[in-house]
């Protein structure tokens, strides 16, 4: 089966070099099986014959059991290769388990983001502690009975040296590896243990693939012998739904001003909306940048492994936005990375690059299928670009996803709206009920203007639009369903919204396979921020974004600043309009567990007592076999253009086998 992610050349198996041979676990079956004939058809040999000397065998996980067999043969056949399925694993060791790494100068100044991503475990020589030494692959040479007291070992990194560090572990502890190491005898006829780890995730694979070749050779009675293995680096992975929340992320405004308020309001019932759903860790509240969007500047992930004891090693790693302007990243490394957590940014972010489209909202991950002779275990990426005029996310993150070799990103049509962000219309939701596993979940732009011409058509055209409370410093919207449906614009935005997501429908169907009874059709509405006038300027889009002045919290970062910074983008004959939500965006939420969908509060019309929008959106949910709650985000993140998703994040449980379906 082809597979989603790339295979390593084989290479050749046998070599010899003056004296030195170097065997594989090929060249030790066949030398086993000549040993066997040769017993059979030679001359029985003088008792006093001297025996032949050991042949160095070095050995790693290959099977990804946690256990090295240096007794049987379980981890040999493939030791020289690698693939999605067999292979030996090294983590990249980029956490801080003992928290040494400092975010400030000895004056108290600020580090600059360099100096701050530059430090982590992997920056020394030394092993810090029993966690530190757990984030070590495990490498064992097979004992060497009678080796003579003189013969003494060596140990290279032949592939991957200037990504690769390896320690041998002595009575002392472990100890680094370097070119003036030796292994005595008696280490090598105990048989040695080696820990490896990457100095960083593969960011280029121009640069670095991620293998790491090593190296054992013995010398003993001026012979040599040695033997090779081969190990990848752990691939960085991004979340998907079919893996349970464990923890949620927000950002807390402080303050007593309205806005603070109310946004302090949203994180109290987003914690009871996490506990009520079974995640017994707390909120992690950001609290230094005052950025609301914790959706935007990071995109949780992780590297895993099978460690000593069987269970899965894992190293979650917060991966920065490409945004190297935006401040809020630097949280990441001030509180978050510690024991079992590191941080990645890249470098080389390009001015011309649309800074709104590296926002971590606009990637989001598929859970894990297998189509058209392809295999993403551990899910793909999708991310927006703008295919009207060419803007696709910074190629610096384009390329270190892809250089992971798993998750393949996929880039959907994302032109149509403001900010950009793939999940403004798509989302992917457990479904056991099915093959797959999941459902794929899309807003429905038509279902909402049905929605809105069928009470019309019941005599309830002169309801308001939205059913939410007005304040003194944001007064409500006035419009109702006649004068919204009588817009010059809603109509005719809402058909071409449904015709893009239509056709990104059609790039997801023929990638993953999913057909029309896997897709969750959720009503929503879009509008475009502006509209042009009769004389050609430009006049707000009803009342919904003109309801009274967006809080300065809300414009201050993210989306909205960046937005304002660059204008309005210059279109053309075959540019997209422009639209955001205009109801709250449903399929805008956070899925809590397997069956626990948290959504944005609708307030759309209200007719016999009932909120149209809300029962419409809570029967789309509980078709699929989700339960539906809905927290009030309209204030603090709606009329900025984003939903509960943008303002929140997940770290999720990470301890399945990323290379098993």
């Amino acid at each position: 089966m082809r597979t989603g992610f790339p295979l390593p050349a084989r290479k050749d198996r046998t070599f010899r070099r003056g004296h030195t041979v170097r065997t594989t676990s090929r060249t030790r079956r066949a030398t086993l099986a000549l040993s066997v004939i040769a017993a059979i058809i030679a001359p029985a040999a003088p008792a006093l014959a001297a025996a032949p000397p050991p042949r160095a065998d070095l050995r790693a996980d290959v099977d990804r059991d946690g256990r090295v067999d240096v007794a049987g043969a379980t981890d040999n056949a493939g030791e020289d290769t690698w693939t999605p399925t067999r292979g030996a694993v090294f983590l990249p060791n980029i956490d801080d388990d003992t928290k040494r790494c400092p975010t400030a100068d000895p004056r108290g100044r600020p580090l600059p983001d360099a100096r701050l991503a530059a430090c982590n475990d992997a920056l020394d020589t030394r092993v810090n502690g029993t966690p530190d030494a757990a984030d070590l692959a495990r490498v064992r040479s097979v004992p060497m009975k009678g080796l003579p007291a003189s013969a003494s070992g060596t140990l290279r990194v032949v592939g991957g040296a200037k990504n690769t560090r390896v320690f041998v572990k002595r009575g002392t502890g472990w100890v680094w590896v370097t070119a003036g190491t030796r292994l005595t005898a008696a280490e090598l006829r105990a048989g040695v243990e080696f820990g490896v780890e990457a100095t960083d995730v593969v960011r280029d694979p121009a640069l670095w693939g991620g293998r790491a070749v090593l190296r054992l050779t013995v010398t003993s009675g001026g012979k040599a012998t040695s033997d090779d293995v081969t190990l990848r680096v752990a691939p960085l992975l991004t979340h998907h739904h079919l893996q349970n929340a464990q923890q949620v992320l927000v950002t807390r405004v402080p303050g007593a001003d309205p806005y603070a308020r109310r946004q302090q309001a949203f994180v109290r019932g987003l914690a009871a909306e996490a506990k009520a759903a079974g995640i017994g860790n707390p909120l992690f509240t950001f609290d230094r940048y005052e950025d609301i969007w914790a959706q935007d500047f990071v995109e949780p992930g992780y590297v895993s492994m099978t460690g000593p004891d069987g269970r899965r090693q894992v190293i979650r790693v917060m991966l920065r936005s490409a945004q190297p302007d935006r401040e809020s990243g630097r949280e990441l490394f001030e509180r978050l990375r510690g024991k079992g957590i590191g941080v990645v940014q890249v470098s080389g972010v390009r001015e011309s690059e649309e800074w709104t489209l590296n926002s971590m909202g606009n990637l989001e991950t598929i859970p894990p299928y297998a189509h058209a002779g392809r295999s993403f275990p551990a899910g793909r990426i999708v991310m927006g670009e703008r295919k009207d005029d060419g803007s696709k996310p910074a190629r610096a993150m384009r390329t270190l996803l892809q250089a992971q070799g798993f998750q393949d990103p996929l880039l959907l049509d994302t032109s149509w709206l403001h900010v950009g962000h793939v999940d403004e219309f798509v989302q992917f939701l457990p479904a056991p009920d099915t093959a797959r596993g999941w459902r794929l979940g899309v807003a429905d732009p038509e279902a909402g203007l049905r929605l809105l011409r069928d009470a019309q058509k019941a005599g309830h055209g002169t309801t308001r639009m939205f059913s939410v409370p007005g304040g003194k410093d944001l007064p409500a919207p006035k419009e109702t369903i006649d004068q919204a449906l009588a817009s010059k614009w809603l109509v005719a935005d809402n058909t071409m919204a449904a015709q893009r997501i239509r056709a990104n429908l059609e790039v997801l169907k023929r990638e993953t396979g999913v057909t029309d009874a896997e897709v969750v059709r959720v009503p929503a509405l879009y509008t475009r921020g502006t509209e042009h006038g009769e004389r050609g300027d430009r006049v707000p889009r009803l009342t919904r974004l003109g309801a009274g002045q967006v809080p300065e919290s809300v414009t201050e970062y993210g989306q909205q600043k960046r937005l304002a910074r660059e204008g309005e983008r210059a279109t053309g004959p075959g540019s997209a309009v422009m639209t955001s939500a205009y109801v709250p965006g449903a399929v805008n939420g956070v899925l809590l567990g397997r069956d626990r969908y948290l959504a944005p509060k609708q307030w759309g019309p209200v007719i016999g007592g009932r909120d149209v929008f809300t029962d419409a959106v809570t029967t789309a949910y509980t078709r699929a076999g989700m339960k539906v709650s809905y927290i009030d985000d309209w204030d603090t993140y709606h009329l900025g253009m984003g939903e509960v998703h943008c303002g929140t994040n997940t770290l999720r449980d990470a301890s399945a086998a990323w290379w098993r379906r």
